[in-house]
């Protein structure tokens, strides 16, 4: 080795480097190279799957204020008749304005396309002072009404207490299902040719 021209120890030397990078170095660089993609694409999935669930988070949370709103307007215009608990609460609201109720004559539900009015006749003697703060406080009932017909007359027998007569119609409202009336069959839905 010692008689070797000083150009072969350079051959020698690019010999052995040349090995060196072919069989050691390129493949731990590739091998390198496909880990930092993988973890790449990895960062990138994660990145995605975080503003998913945050999008998730933001659905949930609108979801559940969608449910608190539903329950409060459920409380409005309920899904069924209630009215026993119309009348005692009705008869309660008089009973604290000093009224009393001659009438309560709930009549048939009236369809109307997403929810059904129910009207209620009622007659109501008092005075004019107590009967507007039955109609303040029945304006500040859970349940939607609505007043109509509204006439008030001067009582037959006037006392201290009862000066007036009044009638009204109150409608309050019950939310319908999405279910066919009676006499109505559910449609099959046409195909698109």
């Amino acid at each position: 080795m010692r008689d070797w021209p000083w150009y072969s120890y350079i051959i020698v030397a690019a010999l052995i480097f040349g090995l060196f990078y072919f069989f050691y170095y390129k493949p731990q660089n590739e091998e390198l190279q496909s880990i930092r993609e993988e973890r790449i694409k990895t960062e990138a999935e994660v990145a995605e799957l975080r503003k998913k669930k945050e999008e998730l988070d933001a659905i949930e949370a609108e979801l559940e204020t969608l449910n608190v709103k539903l329950r409060e307007l459920e409380t409005i215009i309920p899904q069924e008749e209630e009215i026993d608990v119309i009348l005692s609460r009705i008869q309660q609201l008089a009973f604290d304005s000093r009224l009393s109720i001659d009438s309560f004559i709930p009549k048939s539900l009236v369809e109307q396309e997403f929810y059904a009015e129910k009207p209620i006749n009622i007659e109501i003697t008092g005075n004019y002072h107590n009967l507007a703060i039955f109609f303040n406080r029945l304006s500040n009932f859970s349940r939607l009404f609505i007043i109509e017909n509204f006439t008030i007359k001067a009582a037959r027998e006037q006392t201290d207490t009862n000066t007036i007569t009044a009638a009204t119609t109150a409608k309050t409202f019950i939310f319908r299902k999405d279910e066919p009336a009676e006499g109505e069959t559910a449609q099959p839905a046409r195909k698109r040719p």
